[in-house]
């Protein structure tokens, strides 16, 4: 092949078809006409506005908020949280009374991190004034719980029984030795003490038996003996 042809002919990753005539013992296409090749097309992720993020949250008149950089505190009449901003967003009050949480770059993480602390923002504000809470209920013959102190025992079918401590700032409440509700202002402690218990009996396929939460659907599967025709 001609040495002008060669290098006028671009780079690329596909492979060219035998559109002309071959040069004998070289096994090289000669191009009769023009081919288009596939070129790689830089193209550029746009980091839209989060649907989350976007919205403002409503503080009620008991709640006071303390705003310093990148730090919030938040206090109600159920108690106070506190906050820690990263640095691609901020928090804002607005002259109506509404807080904003607002990007401060444009990048994927500053869009993750625009929902996220937008969220967790709320829980904070909700939390304060309203609380949260979240039931688990008790399945199986014998399992029950009872409170004692500080402290919640549960009966698990274990030789015996498991005694955990509520932690400061929660309250738990045991209705009918089967139904367990864990409440108080911070959701994620909640959370964590609700997934904490639930860990030590998961309920399990076949027939339901654990600890398991109020609004969970458990996937049941057949045992063998019912696959027996």
């Amino acid at each position: 092949m001609p040495t002008s042809l060669a290098t006028s002919l671009p780079t690329s990753n596909l492979r060219l078809p035998f559109i002309g005539t071959g040069v004998p013992g070289m096994g090289i296409a000669v191009v009769g006409h023009d081919v288009k090749f596939a070129t790689r097309r830089r193209t550029t992720i746009e980091c839209k506005e989060s649907r989350i993020g976007k919205q403002p949250i409503e503080v009620p008149s008991n709640v006071a908020i303390t705003m310093d950089g990148q730090d919030l505190k938040v206090k109600g009449p159920l108690g106070e949280l506190a906050l820690t901003y990263p640095k691609e967003v901020l928090v804002q009050r607005e002259d109506s009374g509404l807080l904003r949480v607002r990007k401060v770059t444009e990048t994927r993480r500053a869009n993750q991190m625009h929902g996220l602390f937008r969220t967790l923002t709320d829980n904070m504000v909700v939390g304060v004034s309203k609380g949260f809470e979240k039931r688990l209920q008790l399945v199986g013959v014998g399992y029950r719980a009872i409170l004692e102190g500080k402290d919640i025992v549960l009966s698990l079918g274990f030789s015996h029984p498991v005694r955990m401590t509520i932690p400061d700032g929660l309250q738990v409440k045991v209705e009918d030795n089967t139904r367990i509700i864990v409440s108080g202002f911070d959701k994620s402690a909640i959370g964590q003490f609700a997934a904490s218990i639930r860990k030590w009996r998961p309920p399990e396929p076949y027939k339901g038996k654990g600890v398991k939460y109020a609004d969970e659907v458990i996937r049941r599967k057949e045992g063998k003996a019912g696959k027996k025709k």
